[in-house]
């Protein structure tokens, strides 16, 4: 499966964006899909993850009741809606999938990764 994510830019902090994760292939339904970042100096870390209905979904406690997950099947795209950025928010977000077995919970590692998008949230 190849990820392509977009919606990464320069926002003021208290603001909002909305990233977005193309993939290809016929079976995007059955993956896992979800979010990491990977701020300059620091370790790519967890941030969400949703499974292949769209109902059961994890985040990070850093980004919860911040951030939401989200998955259009029919689309072939999973969302990130991130509201009330701050600085430390800032980083390069990638997507990410792999099989629905794979995923316990925010110690997920997947298998397949994008490019990435980066997000700055100025002060």
């Amino acid at each position: 499966v190849q990820l392509v994510e977009s919606g990464g830019g320069l926002v003021q902090a208290g603001g909002s964006l909305r990233l977005s994760c193309a993939t290809s292939g016929r079976t995007f339904s059955t993956y896992a899909m979800g979010w990491f970042r990977q701020a300059p100096g620091k370790e790519r870390e967890f941030v969400a993850a949703i499974r292949r209905s769209g109902i059961t979904t994890y985040y990070a406690d850093s980004v919860k009741d911040r951030f939401t997950i989200s998955r259009d099947n029919a689309k072939s795209m999973v969302y990130l809606q991130m509201n009330s950025l701050q600085p430390e928010d800032t980083a390069v977000y990638y997507c990410a999938a792999d099989y629905p077995h794979t995923l316990r919970g925010r110690s997920w590692v997947p298998g397949y990764w994008g490019q990435g998008t980066q997000v700055t949230v100025s002060s």
